[in-house]
């Protein structure tokens, strides 16, 4: 630890705008010296999986509000979503491509060298998939994470949208937390939680929580590099596994209670 310079951060990060801004949030207090930046994985597959897990109809339910719902959402959102960009002062832009490494997996073997050479304090994980322990354990930095959502109550995806589907918006926020091999099962550093207006929905919660979540993440990469790892007792002890929702619990939802 080392308190009088900024912290070597490395990011791994899948290729989205939340993946920009946290990158432009990162560099105003370290030094990113490796952007790795991890191909898609294949839809189908994850499909394949999920019908494995879940069952045929309620993937089908899932793929059908993706593929109906999201997109009317999606355009209807984009004003909020500048507008709330504008006010937290996040940037999408692009990450600088010259300094992005492209890896088909973020658990290829190539990985573990990459993040060896940077000899990074910290290492930040936005939007891959589930990293594995080879990854994990192959530096002493620790890799932290913002999570959309309460975490352990609300892990897997879209934590905020089903906090306040089920009427608890004490429960609605965002996590930053030490990652393990789980899904969003490891200790958590810090909590935060938002609060919606009428005119957010399914798809602004996610940048309502980013704009909470990215002062905790800051702030958990300076105190990590000052002070070493802190972690804290999370907002609820409960434990559960979330997924998209579908078509039918969607509208349900919003029939009943309003939530959007």
């Amino acid at each position: 630890m080392n308190s009088s310079r900024r912290p070597r951060l490395v990011l791994l990060a899948g290729r989205d705008d939340s993946s920009n801004i946290v990158y432009h949030a990162l560099t105003e207090i370290a030094d990113v010296v490796a952007v790795i930046e991890e191909n898609p994985p294949s839809k189908l597959r994850m499909t394949k999986r999920r019908i494995k897990r879940l069952g045929l109809l309620r993937v089908a339910d899932q793929v059908l509000f993706l593929a109906l719902v999201v997109p009317i959402l999606r355009a209807r959102s984009v004003r909020r979503i500048e507008a709330l960009r504008l006010q937290f002062g996040m940037d999408a832009s692009p990450i600088p491509r010259q300094e992005v490494l492209t890896v088909l997996s973020i658990n290829h073997p190539s990985v573990i060298e990459l993040i060896k050479a940077q000899e990074p304090d910290v290492v930040v994980i936005n939007g891959t998939r589930i990293i594995g322990r080879p990854v994990l354990e192959s530096v002493e930095a620790p890799f932290i994470n913002t999570h959309a959502g309460v975490t352990p109550a609300y892990r897997g995806v879209h934590g905020g949208y089903w906090a306040l589907a089920e009427g608890k918006p004490e429960l609605a926020g965002v996590t930053v937390h030490c990652v393990d091999t789980g899904v969003d099962t490891g200790d958590v550093i810090a909590q935060a939680l938002i609060n919606p207006g009428p005119e957010d929905n399914f798809c602004t919660y996610p940048t309502l929580q980013l704009a909470a979540g990215l002062p905790l993440l800051k702030k958990a990469v300076l105190e990590t590099h000052r002070y070493g790892l802190r972690t804290t007792t999370p907002l609820s002890s409960a434990s559960r596994l979330y997924y998209h929702p579908g078509f039918t619990e969607y509208w349900t939802c919003r029939i009943r209670k309003g939530i959007r």
